[in-house]
């Protein structure tokens, strides 16, 4: 009877020696996972992001889908330009004073590819619409773009999105769902990682600037 007691009690130990271990531990090899796999995703999000801009450049607008998006990379071109200032000073007969007559004379210099200017022979781009994290290779971000209102003026915007629970798919279900509720200045905010705005002009992510000062 001893024995058996005794061998009760030694299990009760260990098994809430491990939860107190787990308690402890626990959150701290989640944050470890997800700073890693947050960095690796952002990095994809800034690619995405050098892309959008230079189609916007060259076409006016941004990418409404990946498909777009890469074959633009694989054929636009980019049209170098030079502006000179050809400002000159000329009298004038009504004010009977010489005036500053303001001019800019634009220069074609000749064009480059988009590709080679961009990413110089670097393909990683042929996969940017698919998150870079292990398990989820096969899952792709969200990407929209419109045209938007903006005191009067109609502005191009875009958003590129990606839910933590997919990049967080197999962590603690407690820990992630404290995650997805995140609010904090060194936090990415909401359940979501988050490229651009569709409300706003910008083409920031909902990220830190830790993870800005990584790449």
């Amino acid at each position: 009877m001893k024995k058996g007691i005794l061998a009760f009690l030694w299990i009760l130990i260990i098994f809430f020696s491990y939860k107190i271990y787990d308690s402890i531990n626990g959150p701290i090899e989640f944050n470890e996972i997800k700073n890693k796999r947050y960095a690796q995703v952002i990095n994809k999000l800034k690619l995405i992001r050098k892309a959008q801009i230079a189609h916007k450049d060259v076409k006016g607008v941004f990418s409404d889908n990946f498909d777009s998006l890469i074959k633009f990379i694989d054929t636009g071109i980019f049209t170098l330009i030079e502006k000179r200032d050809s400002s000159y000073l000329e009298y004038d007969r009504v004010y009977r004073i010489d005036m500053l007559r303001e001019i800019i004379v634009i220069d074609t210099l000749g064009t480059v590819n988009v590709k080679d200017s961009l990413f110089k022979g670097n393909e990683e781009y042929k996969r940017m619409a698919f998150l870079p994290v292990e398990g989820v290779e096969d899952s792709v971000f969200k990407i929209k773009s419109m045209i938007i209102d903006k005191n009067g003026y109609k502005v191009p915007v875009f958003e590129v999105k990606v839910s933590k629970n997919i990049v967080l798919y197999d962590q603690n279900k407690d820990l992630l769902k404290q995650e997805n509720e995140t609010i904090s200045v060194d936090g990415v905010n909401g359940p979501d990682i988050i490229l651009g705005s569709l409300s706003n002009v910008s083409t920031n992510g909902n990220w830190p600037t830790i993870f800005d000062a990584t790449n």
